[in-house]
């Protein structure tokens, strides 16, 4: 299909709200492969960077993300610094949710609008034939629907991604603060 004959079959405000949808469609999607690959890949290091202080070892890890977000530091880990490490690391691997969330309360309002404004044409078009019978409405309306499906199915995917994509952050959060603990709880010697 053209521009041209998508033009003629809808109007450009359901053109410009379809495109607008389908990008952020595909940041969504990326965002969330992205953010994916990255959390998951993070999660799997912190699992065992929490195996080897448990096995005994006193000192941070340094492909842990708290002791990478600590580098060039020369002070003794305290527990502000083990903290600031800690906020450091989620505010990095949540880097994209607040768009997902943007999107997934914005998409479905966007397609409103394109099938309002396409509604509103139609019935103006309508009101200058004097023709208005089912046969002549419905497929107007069907076509100004188009934008409210296309904004929910962007919304849709945006919230669950970014729900998942929360509860993988709890995850590693978790992770870090157990990191933490182990590292500050007092040593006792049998």
């Amino acid at each position: 299909m053209s521009l041209f004959s998508l033009l003629d079959n809808y109007g450009v405000t359901t053109v410009v709200v379809l495109s607008w949808l389908s990008l952020y469609f595909i940041l969504v999607l990326w965002i969330f492969m992205y953010r994916y690959f990255s959390i998951t890949m993070a999660l799997s290091g912190e699992k065992k960077c929490l195996e080897t202080l448990l096995g005994g070892r006193n000192t941070l890890p340094k492909n842990s993300l708290l002791g990478s977000n600590l580098i060039g530091i020369d002070k003794r880990l305290t527990e502000s610094m083990l903290q600031y490490a800690l906020d450091k690391a989620i505010k990095d691997a949540t880097i994209g949710l607040t768009f997902l969330a943007i999107v997934a309360s914005t998409a479905p309002f966007i397609g409103l609008f394109g099938t309002v404004v396409e509604i509103l044409e139609a019935f103006s078009k309508l009101g200058e034939n004097s023709r208005a019978t089912l046969d002549v409405i419905a497929p107007i309306i069907s076509k100004a629907l188009v934008a409210t499906a296309a904004g929910i199915l962007t919304a849709i995917p945006a919230y669950s991604f970014n729900l998942f994509l929360k509860r993988k952050v709890f995850e590693l959060n978790t992770y870090l603060q157990l990191q933490i603990n182990v590292l500050i709880s007092p040593k006792t010697t049998a």
